[in-house]
């Protein structure tokens, strides 16, 4: 039930997260355009026209501020979708004057790395003109959240004007003319849009992306993060029940495998998403995930390698067997938190379902350990009072009475 409740409000969260801002507009104080369409982060859009007769393309891009001192950049990737590489023009206050400058930047592998400061340079791109301005004109001063406007125009490539990819982002702080890095939260990575600006539509691969990275996190945040954790909760305290014979082992062995591989197929989907995503890096959710699905094939492949009861070396596997699963359990659950961080859903209502369901799940195991332990110091208690003689094989108390 706890997995499925999970499943149903990730999918339910499609909707408020994947679809783009509901506001666009074709015209500004200067000029108007013929289309229109709002990105999908940031609350930001873009204009444009187009003319096939010379390929130019008139845009403007509409931001906003995060920070007073902060900065918002627009710009195209010639060759694919991500930051890297981006030829981009980027609007800040002088640090001098206070005004609103607007200066081209090419965003290369060593600025991502943050080995160099992010320097101006001329793009290498057919830009015809540029320039910006703040909502409001002249009067207009930058706060956090002021909407600005970067116009600009460009040459492009007879018979190119499908997959043309867009890139905007927005940071807190510019040191001297440099801006730093900006911040890392999922509408801060996902800042790309690749577009046909003779139609006007938006390529499938964005929201094939998006539709692909939200399968990918409930599929392992139910099987990582929930059904493996009550595979290990079942062999833990079911076992120790008489009555159930090896049934324990049987529904033990049948939840595990039955998350590794759901696991698996999730693991397969983030594969697939690095493909697609060759500029987006989320080191420690890739190396948690690598491990933890690791640790899941040696719990899988130890299943056949495992000694009889008789064996001497049984105890070295149990031991083995107990730790691999322990830690695969709770790296898991580790990656599901920075699964929620990387897709921004770390204030979501998806996570706080699935902090009930861990925290539920929690307190069962809890309420069976103590239940473990006062079966278990009882039973101590029996065999010690048995062993001194106070009590007879049925538990009973033996010994002649006084009159």
């Amino acid at each position: 039930m706890f997995p499925f409740f999970i499943f149903l409000l990730f999918l339910s969260s499609f909707p408020f997260t994947i679809v783009f801002s509901s506001h666009c507009t074709t015209s500004t104080s200067t000029k108007t355009f013929e289309k229109c369409m709002p990105l999908p982060s940031q609350d930001a859009s873009i204009s444009w026209t187009f003319h096939p007769h010379n390929a130019t393309l008139d845009i403007v891009f509409f931001g906003s501020f995060i920070s007073p001192s902060g900065w918002v950049g627009f710009g195209i990737n010639p060759t694919s979708p991500e930051m890297t590489g981006t030829r981009a023009l980027i609007a800040f206050p002088d640090p001098n004057s206070g005004q609103l400058v607007l200066l081209p930047y090419i965003i290369d592998p060593s600025v991502k790395l943050q080995k160099n400061p992010l320097l101006s340079r001329p793009l290498d791109i057919h830009l015809l003109t540029s320039s910006s301005t703040l909502y409001g004109g002249k009067m207009a001063t930058i706060h956090n959240g002021a909407t600005i406007q970067i116009y600009a125009t460009l040459k492009l490539v007879t018979n190119k004007t499908k997959n043309i990819h867009f890139v905007w982002n927005r940071g807190l702080y510019v040191q001297g003319y440099s801006p730093t890095i900006h911040p890392t939260t999922i509408n801060d990575l996902s800042s790309i849009a690749t577009i046909d600006v003779l139609s006007g539509s938006e390529a499938k691969y964005h929201n094939n992306f998006m539709t692909l990275k939200y399968i990918h996190g409930a599929i392992n945040a139910i099987s990582w993060g929930i059904i493996l954790p009550i595979g290990a909760v079942t062999a833990r305290y079911l076992r120790h029940v008489e009555s159930l014979g090896p049934a324990w082992f049987y529904a033990h062995a049948g939840i595990q495998l039955s998350g590794i591989l759901l696991g698996t197929v999730g693991f397969g989907f983030g594969i697939r998403l690095g493909q697609l995503s060759p500029g987006r890096v989320y080191g420690l959710h890739r190396k948690l995930g690598i491990t933890t699905f690791s640790l899941g094939m040696l719990q899988t492949l130890a299943l056949f390698f495992r000694p009889k009861t008789t064996n001497k070396f049984r105890r070295y596997w149990k031991s083995y067997h107990h730790f691999v699963g322990y830690a695969c359990v709770v790296l898991g659950i580790v990656n599901v938190f920075q699964g929620f961080e990387v897709m921004g859903e770390g204030k979501s209502y998806t996570k706080l379902a699935y902090c009930l369901c861990l925290s539920t799940l929690i307190g069962i195991s809890v309420a069976l350990e103590v239940n473990s332990w006062v079966v278990f110091c009882r039973k101590a208690k029996e065999e010690k009072l048995r062993r001194e003689g106070l009590i007879g094989s049925s538990g009973k108390f033996s010994g002649s009475s006084h009159g």
